[in-house]
């Protein structure tokens, strides 16, 4: 019993490692999203969804330090908790440097997406009705408070998704009689 006990106190908490590896994927991503934006390239549909990547390693990189702080263990439901409140933390992060690049640094960026927005439907052969619908629909969303909140309520759900995966594939459960 007594090694029972030290097992279970010598346990790493799944929100100390999610917040370390939240913070540091977080970072990454702002720091990445802050070059983009610097560039010009902020639009680039190809370059901003490489900043998936940015969260995958951090998801994979919070599951095996939690593993690897837990004697080689992790169940399923810890690496998922892990793997979702990290990216809750990335999207708190990436939400509010989002807040702060289009309220003080480029208060036009949402105008100029909204351009690029008009754009693209365009493109596509909408008429001008359905042009202004999307663009009122997308005007309630864009303002810079809303930005903090769809980008936490996006990181959730694409976090908890990948987290699903990944905390499947890294998972090592601890024997039942140990």
């Amino acid at each position: 019993m007594n090694e029972m006990t030290e097992v279970t106190e010598n346990q790493p908490s799944v929100a100390s490692v999610a917040l370390k590896y939240g913070l540091l994927g977080g970072l990454i991503i702002v720091i990445y999203t802050a070059i983009l934006m610097t560039l010009g390239m902020g639009t680039n549909k190809l370059l901003a969804s490489l900043g998936y990547i940015i969260m995958i390693a951090a998801l994979v990189l919070a599951m095996q330090n939690f593993k690897k702080e837990n004697h080689g263990y992790m169940s399923y439901g810890q690496g998922l908790g892990v793997g979702t409140l990290a990216s809750v933390i990335m999207g708190l992060l990436g939400g509010i440097f989002m807040y702060i690049y289009t309220s003080f640094i480029d208060p036009n960026y949402m105008e100029s997406i909204m351009d690029q927005q008009i754009a693209d439907l365009e493109a596509r052969g909408m008429s001008d009705e359905q042009i202004d619908a999307a663009i009122a629909m997308t005007e309630k969303f864009s303002n810079p408070a809303m930005t903090i909140v769809s980008s936490l309520i996006g990181y959730l759900v694409i976090g908890f998704i990948l987290s699903l995966i990944i905390s499947a594939i890294i998972k090592n459960r601890r024997p039942e009689f140990e």
